[in-house]
């Protein structure tokens, strides 16, 4: 029997109209909350805003194989860079004015800002820090991650003028990040992950990560794609940590150390490593949980902290592992499971009239 397969326009429809479900459901679910839907929004952005985070660094962690531990620093670079374009534009006036679609133009501009910067500085760490590996890799990156925040926090000094503020903060940030921002750049950054992952570069830097050295043996020029790898991953922190900034709409330089990389890395190693599915499951656990257990204040911490040994103990690959769901998959075995049913049915009736 010949099986049905989808055709991407097809696939790419599902996966659409199921967007834009799970869109007006969340909607209707921070409408429907009264007083409590302003602490559901910002539950969900902060959810939001970590899925970015989390299937960013798995790009890196999960699908090139590799360990760095500067995210927070990518993510810093593009925040800073994205508030400090929305304070030289009229945003926070037309926000103040309800003006809310005349700032559309200058959030799309901010968040193409913060990744080019972002992207720039993964370029230039990830030139360097690329030729190591294991151990190493994570030390170095980590050490830019810090050196980043040091310059943040002491860049004025050396400038002259009143540029990031230092530790004291820069603030009066337009709060130009919604629900319905956070959604729609969330939807794009997974896509642009998932185009990413199942084109021919893609392909080539899951090889790396299987066999770095049968990868160059048939050409594959693994030196550009680890950097290209880390280069998009910076990219995308820095487009969470543009969206963070519209947020909060503060930023101080100690928010971004080194345990909140850590913080990610978490994320990513229990989500599976390799799975973008599990990122984005383990990012909004990991961001519910706390919330959740606000009534069990004083030992919220300790039941948080349990529930990451036991899954590391029990489920020690991840809450995926390296599984990602597809819809498209999902929707053909369904139907030729149906159409292999029904041929059964219809080859038992004909065996039972040709007996008859």
């Amino acid at each position: 029997m010949k099986k049905t397969k989808l055709s991407t326009p097809v696939r790419y429809t599902i996966n659409t109209v199921l967007t834009i479900i799970l869109w007006a459901l969340l909607t209707l679910f921070v409408s429907s909350s009264g007083l409590k839907g302003e602490y559901y929004r910002g539950i969900l952005i902060t959810i939001g805003i970590n899925i970015i985070l989390a299937t960013s660094l798995n790009v890196v962690c999960g699908y090139l194989g590799q360990l760095p531990l500067g995210h927070a620093g990518f993510m810093a670079v593009g925040a800073y860079a994205g508030a400090i374009f929305m304070k030289s534009t009229p945003a926070a006036t037309l926000l103040r004015a309800g003006n809310h679609a005349a700032v559309i133009p200058y959030i799309i501009i901010a968040v193409l800002v913060s990744a080019v910067v972002a992207g720039i500085f993964g370029l230039l760490i990830g030139i360097p820090a690329l030729r190591l590996k294991g151990d190493y890799l994570a030390i170095i990156t980590l050490g830019f991650g810090e050196i980043i925040r040091v310059v943040l926090t002491n860049i004025d000094s050396v400038l002259g003028f009143k540029f990031t503020y230092g530790a004291s903060g820069l603030a009066r940030i337009p709060k130009f990040t919604s629900l319905n921002v956070i959604f729609v750049f969330t939807v794009i950054c997974l896509f642009l992950i998932h185009v990413f992952m199942k084109s021919r570069h893609g392909r080539a830097v899951l090889s790396i990560r299987d066999n770095e050295i049968a990868a160059e043996s048939v050409g594959i020029n693994t030196t550009f794609y680890k950097t290209a790898a880390f280069v998009f991953s910076a990219m995308l922190a820095g487009i969470a940590g543009c969206l963070y900034a519209g947020y909060i709409g503060s930023l101080y330089p100690s928010t971004f150390k080194f345990m909140k990389s850590i913080e990610i890395l978490v994320m990513v190693v229990l989500g599976g490593m390799g799975s973008m599915l599990g990122s984005v499951i383990s990012a909004i656990v990991l961001t519910a949980l706390p919330e959740l257990l606000r009534s069990f204040s004083d030992y919220r911490m300790v039941v948080y902290s349990l529930a990451l040994v036991l899954m590391m103990l029990f489920r020690p690959k991840g809450l995926m592992g390296t599984y990602d769901f597809s819809m498209g998959n999902t929707i053909e075995k369904i139907i030729n499971r149906i159409r292999g049913g029904r041929r059964k049915a219809d080859t038992a009736d004909t065996g039972k009239e040709v007996q008859g």
